[in-house]
């Protein structure tokens, strides 16, 4: 996958999930190097993109998750980079807690697996579309800054 905002973004929630998860010394010191990275590749990405250093098909990576929408209903992405990097978070942050269930997926009740597997995807859905989001409102900002308007 080609690195876009929203891709470094969705890295560094990640590593802070981590982050808040562990507490082995060793591991904490290599999550600190991977977010200071990230964080100035974010600071990188964003300078050259609007110093008009990145082509404009390169602010864009998009999912283009193919499922069938009915019945599948992915929340609402909407609002500003800022807003959307904070739905992203949070959104990675329930990944994590499914996530956790289908490591110990044998202690889910029957009944409760198909409710696991189905959050799995509908959250990663979400994710998809937060990260196309910020992408796109990123390569918005670049193309009418270059348009002067």
């Amino acid at each position: 996958m080609s690195e876009t905002l929203g891709s470094l973004c969705d890295k560094l929630t990640i590593v802070k999930l981590k982050q808040f998860h562990s507490e082995d010394q060793e591991r904490l010191k290599s999550l600190s190097t991977q977010e200071h990275q990230l964080q100035n590749e974010i600071d990188e990405f964003v300078s050259a993109a609007v110093a008009g250093l990145i082509p404009l098909d390169r602010l864009t990576f998009a999912a283009n998750k193919i499922f069938k929408q009915e019945g599948n209903v992915v929340a609402e992405v909407l609002g500003n980079i800022g807003k959307v990097f904070s739905q992203l978070a949070e959104v990675n942050c329930k990944l994590w807690h499914e996530q956790e269930l289908v490591y110990e997926f044998e202690t889910v009740p029957v009944s409760g697996k198909d409710k696991v597997v189905k959050q799995l995807a509908l959250l990663n859905l979400e994710r998809n579309k937060c990260i196309d989001c910020i992408n796109d409102q990123l390569r918005s900002i670049i193309e009418h800054k270059s348009i002067g308007i």
